[in-house]
């Protein structure tokens, strides 16, 4: 029987160490054939952000992943162009692929009712959410009983912070793959 795909789409602006730990956890944890990651190329809940160009996020995960099998990435949603939306991109999948875990954060499940087409997605994949510290008075949607929750170690590293510490001349060496931080110097990203 085969096993499922991860699905784990984000900005990666850039790609960093947590997202890979996370990942290399996932993978394990829920015994997926393998993890593709997707950069979007407008998050509908990130629009009026500034963000590197969507090719040189694209390149820094391929880069970040290319040493490890069972990580793959895919430009569908930068291909696309426009607002990325997870149901199309679990709908072009699905066709080569029959079995989707689609690997969000515990804060997108408290938003995932505002999701374009939830009960789609969910035909469509295993939701797999990260858990994180859990607060109890978190009102919940109808999402959170068909979610499968997976203990990761929690990674305190964000994109943000990169770019924050990138901009201001801080060293960001144990936070990013040392080719992607290469990548990012050779391009001016961030400054």
């Amino acid at each position: 029987m085969s096993r499922a795909i991860g699905i784990y789409g984000g900005t990666f602006d850039p790609i960093h160490l947590g997202h890979l730990i996370t990942a290399q956890f996932v993978l394990e944890l829920r015994n997926l054939e393998k993890i593709i990651f997707i950069p979007c190329n407008i998050s509908p809940f990130k629009q009026n952000e500034n963000h590197a160009d969507s090719m040189h996020r694209l390149e820094m995960t391929r880069i970040a992943i290319k040493n490890y099998p069972q990580f793959d990435y895919s430009d569908f949603e930068i291909k696309k162009g426009a607002i990325s939306y997870t149901i199309e991109t679990l709908r072009h999948l699905s066709k080569t692929h029959p079995k989707l875990e689609l690997i969000i954060g515990f804060d997108n499940l408290i938003l995932f009712d505002k999701w374009k087409e939830p009960d789609e997605i969910i035909k469509l994949s295993t939701l797999t959410v990260l858990k994180r510290r859990v607060e109890n008075n978190i009102a919940n949607n109808k999402y959170f009983s068909l979610a499968k929750f997976v203990e990761t170690p929690i990674i305190e590293i964000s994109s943000s912070m990169i770019r924050r510490r990138i901009k201001n001349n801080q060293p960001v060496d144990f936070l990013i793959p040392p080719e992607v931080l290469k990548y990012i110097k050779t391009n001016g990203l961030y400054k």
